[in-house]
């Protein structure tokens, strides 16, 4: 198969989707917010040897706190708590390292 048929294919499974919800946009936010905190780490690895400066450190807080601000939108959307968020995750990570499966793949592992 080449591309060219590939993409004419692919069209007859595609579907458009309705986006008009309010958790699309801090959704897209933060994904894109990680994707450019990675992007910098990836460079600092690449490019410092992994050694990681002070306005390296800066950069980083300040994706970090957009990756911040998304998730609290993302959370409000879904009626939770950062708390509660929190809570949830370090009792998942506490069964799985009491289970001896923190390392690993899947969700219900």
């Amino acid at each position: 198969m080449d591309f060219k048929t590939y993409q004419q294919d692919s069209r007859h499974t595609a579907q458009a989707v309705s986006t008009d919800h309010p958790i699309i946009y801090p959704t897209l936010g933060l994904v894109n917010e990680a994707g450019e905190f990675a992007g910098k780490i990836k460079k600092i690895f690449r490019d410092q040897g992994g050694v990681i400066t002070g306005p390296d450190e800066q950069a980083l807080k300040a994706e970090l706190g957009d990756v911040l601000w998304y998730l609290t939108q993302l959370c409000t959307e879904l009626g939770l708590t950062l708390e509660e968020v929190a809570a949830a995750n370090l009792e998942k990570l506490k069964s799985r390292q009491e289970r001896g499966v923190i390392g690993g793949s899947g969700d219900e592992r």
